[in-house]
């Protein structure tokens, strides 16, 4: 996978304001809405159907189920933190619950509730918080 195409795409969402279980441009989207529109942008369609879920983050209803999709629809990376990789984050209970794109190894961009889409830096408070790292799939459509 080329990480310029997908920083490229994540960074088109920017100042996106956040709306929860959304996912457009300018109008708004939640952190699984910003992947959502990433992989739109790269393959041309929705990835999956995506039942309604839960803003809450103690909410058990769904628990795993980022994960799950991630690991059925992305590539699980091993290698140095590096731009274009989705970072997936354990902010409550045992299930990451929110992701985002790293665009450098100490950068991201997401999806923040009152912030909207914003970049941000992968601070030590954030490190400590990864669950999961994974990189989308090639081919992406040109």
């Amino acid at each position: 996978m080329r990480a310029e195409a997908v920083v490229a795409a994540a960074q088109a969402f920017l100042g996106t304001p956040y709306r929860h279980q959304a996912a457009t441009i300018g109008a708004g989207c939640d952190c699984l809405g910003l992947l959502r529109g990433v992989w739109r942008t790269l393959y041309g369609s929705e990835p999956m159907a995506v039942p309604p879920y839960r803003a809450d983050l103690r909410d058990p209803l769904n628990a795993g189920a980022l994960r799950a999709a991630a690991e059925r629809l992305l590539l699980t990376e091993t290698g140095p933190l590096a731009a274009g990789q989705v970072l997936l984050f354990q902010l409550a209970g045992h299930e990451p619950k929110h992701c985002g794109i790293l665009v450098a190894p100490t950068r991201f961009i997401h999806a923040q509730e009152r912030l909207g889409v914003v970049e941000a830096n992968l601070s030590e408070a954030w490190a400590r918080r990864i669950a999961a790292r994974f990189c989308f799939p090639d081919p992406i459509r040109s």
